[in-house]
């Protein structure tokens, strides 16, 4: 009992502190809620750097700490097109800086948001600190380029680069028992061989020759060279910075302080404004994003069942219940107009995306009356469009990978790998098929046949979708299926997309759908909406286990690659069958 009034201290101390913290988190959030003042005359400053996140639910701690990671891509654009018509904004400056991303799709939707940008008459500059070429990409986009003069202009080209695991798993005495329909369907060759097939070689070869002429065209249209004068440069890459200049790949070398400088000339009032802070700005206040309901629901990361989340190795999942708790949602809401589906997704579990799949297709019915236009980012491949094709307007961007119709299943058998650690497996079973998914041994013949009549079934039924979405025969659409991954560029021209651009031309789309007049301002809400702090902490914790310990016994130099060539074993069930496309990354 004397320790009673200790206790009681205790407690108090410990409510008081929760109480002082409350409160610190409220007024926080009241300081930063409120919208920054802006100078006439301001020169919006943009960095840039790290990935290019989709938009959609972030987490909690954004709102109060702005700063803590990079803005979104339609975040990115969003605010282009705010400064476009603030006229309290004079001029852009654009600093990218570090971008981890091997795609385009999403660099390609912010330069062309830097193009609409620049119909204001506004300039807008770019300076880069280090001339990746992601990065000049991204800066040829603009009015000016500048370089520091002790930086190089990597401008070299074109590699892409993929991870087989198939001697590593030989090494540790593991057995990838796998299964695929399509030829090109390569995702599980990064587990079961050791090296490209020629299928594999010549699907590589095709994207990386097609997103190296985008990267041509679009540097030439920047830099008002033509496309014979680019290749030629590219191939005596990497520059210096004054040779750079000398060939007109960049306008001047300089450091930050000077290109700020020379924004402010003849301006002697003008401010400068982080774009942390710019983003508090409500596009309301601006007379923009008002007006009839637009819903843009999310699906960014591998397709899975139950709910969304992250996972270490993997990065951020889809989950069927979440997104379809979203699409039913914007489907009962009579505010919203149309819907928009903007994939970022390499796909994943089958069954996950038929369901999602299904809940687009009733949110579209003559019931629901829901106009509904895909816009595709990065990646909309395998599961990825087989949700797509839920839409009968599908919107890519010339560098999206998309395609991928095919599917894979299979096993890792890790028997030998337990052996070779002194481990023994023993099992217990009734049942033919009881011992389907064993760990320890591959499939027998019956087995074998039961897997592939599973994968068959479900590969007609995705050329049944896609057929008659795009209007093709299944025929047809099993010849450009085979598993093959295409840009978009690509995909537009066998007809497995509609138009080439970004989210704001499926909102221009839905709008005209929806029958909303063309110059009429609408108001984008996003889905899932933002989570809160429990299901952020929670989605933190996605486990990777079988994976991490197989990684463990082995060092690899790209943990990313390694990571997303095991996804089979980290995200899904046991033997599910995976609509998924293989990881791959261009330099």
């Amino acid at each position: 009992m004397a320790r009673r009034p200790g206790c009681v201290l205790v407690l108090s101390l410990i409510a008081i502190a929760c109480l002082v913290s409350f409160a610190a988190l409220v007024t926080l959030s009241v300081i930063v809620g409120r919208e920054p003042s802006v100078s006439p005359r301001s020169t919006l400053v943009m960095r840039l750097s790290g990935d290019l996140a989709e938009g959609g639910p972030g987490d909690p701690l954004t709102s109060l700490l702005p700063t803590r990671r990079p803005p979104s891509v339609d975040a990115v654009v969003e605010n282009l097109r705010k400064a476009k018509v603030d006229t309290r904004i004079a001029s852009v400056l654009l600093l990218p800086s570090g971008f981890g991303t091997p795609y385009w799709a999403k660099l390609q939707e912010v330069r062309d948001a830097i193009f609409d940008f620049r119909r204001s008459g506004k300039p807008i500059y770019a300076h880069l600190e280090f001339g990746g070429q992601s990065e000049y990409f991204l800066a040829t986009a603009c009015d000016r380029v500048y370089l520091v003069p002790s930086s190089s202009l990597d401008l070299t080209g074109l590699a892409s680069y993929e991870v087989f695991l198939r001697g590593t798993l030989d090494k540790i005495g593991a057995y990838p028992d796998m299964i695929h329909i399509g030829d090109y369907k390569t995702a599980s060759n990064q587990l079961t061989e050791k090296t490209m097939t020629p299928a594999h070689r010549e699907m590589a070869e095709s994207l990386n020759t097609d997103a190296f002429d985008q990267m041509i065209r679009a540097i030439a249209d920047g830099r008002k060279r033509s496309e014979a004068d680019v290749r030629a440069l590219v191939d005596k890459g990497p520059f210096l910075a004054e040779d750079a200049k000398a060939a007109g790949l960049v306008d001047a070398v300089g450091y930050e302080d000077e290109v700020r400088d020379i924004l402010k000339a003849g301006r002697t009032d003008a401010r400068q404004m982080d774009l942390a802070d710019y983003m508090r700005i409500s596009a309301q206040s601006l007379g923009l994003n008002k007006g009839p309901r637009i819903a843009v629901i999310f699906a960014s990361g591998a397709i899975v069942s139950g709910t969304s989340g992250y996972d270490p190795l993997n990065g951020p999942a889809v989950g069927s219940e979440t997104l379809i708790d979203s699409i039913r949602k914007v489907r009962n809401d009579s505010r919203v107009k149309a819907i928009i589906l903007r994939i970022d997704s390499p796909g994943g579990s089958a069954v996950a995306s038929d369901v999602i799949w299904r809940e687009l297709m009733l949110a579209r019915s003559d019931k629901a009356g829901k106009p509904l236009v895909v816009s595709m980012s990065d990646l909309a491949a395998s599961g990825g469009y087989y949700i797509a094709v839920a839409a009968p307007t599908i919107v890519a961007e010339p560098g999206t990978l998309t395609g991928s119709i095919g599917i894979y299943g299979g096993k890792l058998v890790t028997g030998g790998t337990y052996g070779k650690l002194g481990m023994t497996i023993e099992s217990v079973s009734k049942g033919r098929y009881a011992e389907l998914n064993s760990p320890v041994r591959p499939f027998n013949e019956d087995e074998r046949a039961k897997i592939e009549q599973q994968l068959r079934a479900f590969y007609d039924l995705f050329l049944k979708r896609v057929a008659e979405s795009r209007r093709m025969t299944p025929e047809r659409v099993d010849q450009v299926g085979q598993g093959r991954v295409w840009t978009g560029r690509q995909a537009k021209e066998i007809g497995l997309v509609d138009e080439l651009g970004g989210l704001d031309r499926a909102v221009a789309l839905a709008k005209q759908r929806a029958r909303i007049a063309p110059d009429a301002e609408v108001e984008v809400v996003a889905y899932p909406p933002r989570r809160t702090l429990y299901d952020w902490v929670t989605s933190q914790m996605g486990a990777s286990d079988q994976a991490a310990r197989l990684l463990s016994l082995v060092g690899f130099a790209d943990p990313r690659a390694a990571g997303a060539a095991m996804t089979p074993l980290t995200l899904f069930r046991r033997g599910e069958v995976l609509a998924l496309m293989p990881y791959v990354f261009v330099r």
